[in-house]
């Protein structure tokens, strides 16, 4: 299986480590556009309009300036450097053994608006940039990753279930191909009173404790949409109240998530 996460907005900057070697990161296909799009992004951050191409207030004028210092900055693998709510819950960097830290390792991939896609265990520094972004001298990043992530990532993702828990602004960086064996969105509802609806912040954490069960658990890794929804049936009576999965055609399915609202 390939589980696709976003990023988080919310990054723990590293103290100590080397520098960033793009040419270490996992996907080297992917080393030309990084260093293009990292050169964009310091050249930015230290320019007056820094906050305003991107798009961010006052308040994190600090996370930008920090970006003027990326390629000298500490490092530390992805799975402790992403620490916004998604991540919180999967706690990647605190996993039971060797086999789940394997599995992760292996199957999980964020998708990057700087880095393109990285794997848990690659060295990253903390930045600040979202794919929304129109970067001067790279342009819109959504649209400037779709090409190269696609002659790194579609041979990766060919005959894999592809568990896809992006939001929708990193799902345009890159359309999950035909050849891989199954493609499913998570979709997390919340049920009170007999109605469900659309979540956002605990869907991020829904979605991260399912991304943990699914590197924990034993067993072997779902290769079906269906076996995707069996291993989610794992969770019934703990962290869920149901699950469902749609058949949406040559759009691939959507797994449901069904939690309970709080109180």
């Amino acid at each position: 299986m390939l589980v696709l996460l976003p990023p988080s907005e919310g990054k723990t900057a590293p103290t100590t480590g080397a520098p960033v070697d793009l040419t270490a990161l996992s996907s080297p296909l992917l080393t030309t556009h990084r260093r293009r799009v990292l050169g964009a992004l310091v050249r930015v951050s230290a320019s007056p309009a820094a906050m305003s191409v991107l798009r961010v207030g006052p308040s994190l004028a600090g996370e930008v300036a920090r970006n003027v210092g990326l390629r000298t900055a500490p490092t530390a693998p992805a799975r402790a450097v992403y620490t916004g709510v998604l991540y919180g819950a999967a706690r990647l960097d605190d996993l039971p053994d060797d086999a789940a830290r394997e599995r992760s390792d292996r199957c999980v991939r964020t998708i990057s608006a700087l880095w393109g896609v990285v794997g848990p265990a690659d060295l990253i520094p903390a930045y600040r940039l979202s794919t929304g972004t129109d970067l001067p001298g790279v342009g819109p990043l959504a649209a400037s990753w779709r090409r190269p992530l696609g002659r790194a990532l579609d041979a990766h993702a060919a005959r894999r279930l592809v568990v896809d828990c992006r939001s929708a602004t990193y799902a345009a960086a890159w359309s999950v191909p035909a050849t891989a064996a199954g493609h499913v969105t998570v979709a997390v509802l919340r049920e009170a009173d007999g109605r469900r609806t659309i979540v956002s912040h605990s869907a991020k954490h829904t979605r991260g404790l399912f991304t943990r069960h699914l590197v924990t658990r034993a067993g072997s890794e779902p290769r079906t949409p269906t076996d995707l929804l069996d291993v989610a049936g794992e969770l019934v009576g703990t962290t869920l109240v149901d699950v469902a999965l749609q058949d949406r055609g040559a759009r691939g399915h959507v797994l449901v998530l069904v939690v309970r609202a709080p109180g």
